[in-house]
């Protein structure tokens, strides 16, 4: 894949449909991205974390214009498989869509986690986290992601321990919950 372009078509997000899952990760029908979020629907999605040759992680701080946790912190990237699309493809297509950037992916694991927001928005997600390793440029794309940073793993948990408000709840969660399972993958 080549680098980020702006001329590249998209699905609309209010077009995106996400899978709706049990607890088992089994396929139970669709809906809306938006109307999952605001119902609270379980659903499919994914998380990747990418280290450079250093293992430092690569974070992104997301758009302020995405309607979800503007301006966080976050994991390399995240998002939902489309209806039949595979979660591989679905990480690798996002990582590409986000930051420019192709690199293998791994899965390390699978999680459950609900939360509800101040702002009506809520996650009820069962996620695989893929981890993958670049080297280069990170030509994102601004309707995506404002900026980016490589950081340490131990200056990433201080960064959290001091400051949690500027994490996404779920990269929150992955550092200090799962933090063995982003491990396994980080080699």
């Amino acid at each position: 894949m080549s680098p980020y372009d702006p001329s590249e078509p998209r699905i609309a997000e209010s077009a995106e449909q996400v899978i709706l899952v049990d607890a088992d990760d089994r396929p139970v029908g669709t809906a809306p991205k938006l109307e999952a979020h605001r119902r609270a629907l379980m659903h499919r999605a994914f998380s990747v974390i990418v280290r450079d040759g250093a293992g430092r992680l690569l974070l992104q701080r997301r758009a302020r214009g995405k309607y979800h946790s503007p301006g966080l912190w976050s994991n390399s990237c995240c998002g939902h498989p489309r209806p039949g699309e595979d979660l591989a493809a679905g990480a690798g297509r996002r990582l590409h869509e986000e930051l420019g950037f192709s690199c293998p992916l791994t899965r390390v694991g699978r999680l459950h986690y609900a939360v509800d927001f101040q702002n009506g928005l809520s996650e009820n997600e069962v996620v695989t986290l893929f981890v993958g390793r670049h080297e280069g440029a990170i030509p994102f794309d601004p309707a995506e992601v404002e900026e980016v940073a490589w950081v340490a793993l131990p200056d990433l948990q201080a960064g959290i321990a001091e400051r949690p408000n500027d994490y996404t709840y779920w990269f929150r969660l992955y550092v200090t919950e799962h933090l063995e399972m982003m491990r396994a993958g980080l080699g």
